[in-house]
This record gives C-alpha cells, sequence and structure tokens, in this order.
C-alpha cells in the first residue's frame, strides 16, 4: 500500500525525521506512537505530501506520492483542525467534502446517520458552526469527514486526544469496524498507548525522528511498550 525508503526531513540543519524503509501493507491498522518530537506527524506530512522531503520518497500503490495525485482519490486525513472549515455548520462541510469526492448528499447523510452514536447528539442539526464547537466535537466532524467516499487509506492523527471517555470507547469500536474485513488501511498516532495497542493490527514506535519498533499487537505489546517508554 505505502512505501517508505530513505525518507528524511531536516529543520535548520538538523533530522527531525529518518526513516531508511518501511512498509506499510493493505490491511494494516497501524498505530504510530512516541513522545512528543518523536516525528509522527512529520511522517504523517510527508505519507500525505503536505510538506516537501528534504530527501527519499514514499510510494502509495508504487506510485511516488511528489509526481501523482492519483492516491489521493482513496485517501482520507484528519491531523487537525485545519484540515475542517469552521465558519461553516458541521452539515454543509460534510455535504462540501461529498461533493469534492463525488459523492451525492443522499450517501453523505446515510454515512452520517451510521455516526449517529458516535456524534452522541452533539454535531448534527445544531446550528452551531464547527468554529464554536469544543476541540473534542471538531475532532468528531473531522473524523468522519475523512470516512466520506469509503476510502481505502485512513490517516488519524491523534483522534483520541480532546474526547471524552465515552467517545474515545466509541472511536475505538468505529476503528474496529472499519478495519475488520481487511480491505482499509488504518495509520492511527496517539499518545495513548493502551488506546493504540487495543485497536491495532502493528505498532510502530518512532524516538528522535527514528523508527526504534515495529511489530505485530500480541497481549505482550502493551507491556513492551511501557518498558520501553519508562526506561
Amino acid at each position: 500500500m505505502i512505501k517508505i525508503r530513505e525518507l528524511r526531513k531536516t529543520y535548520a540543519g538538523k533530522d527531525v525525521l529518518y526513516i531508511d524503509h518501511l512498509e506499510i501493507r493493505k490491511g494494516d491498522c497501524i498505530g504510530l506512537v512516541g513522545n512528543n518530537g518523536a516525528g509522527k506527524t512529520t511522517l504523517f506530512s510527508l505519507i500525505l505530501d503536505l510538506i516537501p522531503a528534504s530527501s527519499g520518497a514514499v510510494y502509495h500503490k508504487d506510485m511516488l506520492a511528489t509526481e501523482s495525485h492519483e492516491w489521493k482519490s482513496w485517501t482520507g486525513s484528519y491531523l487537525d483542525e485545519n484540515f475542517i472549515i469552521g465558519y461553516l455548520f458541521p452539515e454543509e462541510y460534510f455535504y462540501f467534502v461529498g461533493n469534492l469526492r463525488g459523492v451525492k448528499k443522499e450517501e453523505v447523510d446515510q454515512l452520517l446517520e451510521k455516526y449517529t452514536s458516535f456524534f452522541n447528539g452533539e454535531i448534527l442539526k445544531k446550528n452551531t458552526y464547527i468554529r464554536d464547537m469544543s476541540k473534542g466535537n471538531q475532532k468528531k466532524v473531522g473524523i468522519i469527514a475523512t470516512l466520506i467516499g469509503n476510502p481505502e487509506l485512513i490517516i488519524w492523527d491523534e483522534p483520541f486526544a480532546n474526547l471524552d471517555p465515552s467517545t474515545q470507547i466509541r472511536l475505538k469500536q468505529v476503528i474496529r469496524d472499519l478495519s475488520a474485513d481487511g480491505t482499509k488501511t488504518l495509520l492511527i498516532s496517539s499518545h495513548d498507548i493502551l488506546h493504540t495497542v487495543d485497536v491495532s493490527s502493528r505498532i510502530i514506535a518512532l524516538q528522535k525522528g527514528q523508527l526504534v519498533k515495529d511489530m505485530e499487537t500480541s497481549p505482550k505489546t502493551l507491556i513492551e511498550l511501557e518498558a520501553f517508554f519508562s526506561a
């Protein structure tokens, strides 16, 4: 699905990310973990071609990310509130995204109906601009908007942050449902290793811009990560 080769990002002469080799398979549900400054958001930004690499390359289905736009048609992502349009109502934003992706209004409505429980009565038909919503509710809008158009690749940066405990539990079920049949590839970063291990089939850990762990999730994964980050 995604191949990374000798990928480097440098600021002021200092490497903030360097990954020699990484392959993300179709159907992986990857939890990306690491401390602040580890390079998680930088990696996602490079995968999405939001920032230029200092060297190296990212390939989507063997297409160079910087030279092809085709991969964007099967990719949905939410990194932060800059991905949403604050002066719109949530419904307006969902229909806007649907229009961009060639999805009919009726299909968008069907998707929103599917996630009624996740919204918990706090998003739709409230006549509240996205900019006036709490950070948690803004995140709900951004997360579900990425699913419009049924993308194969879904990238969420810190999706559990700012969500209340009930919504975190609902989000974990959303992730499990999306990854259940192996047709979607999910990349999820989080500071919360408990939630991340709970939903991921594979864990990738970064430290100071370097890939330090890449493991299939097992009953021992959480213990290993806790030992690593507490060392």
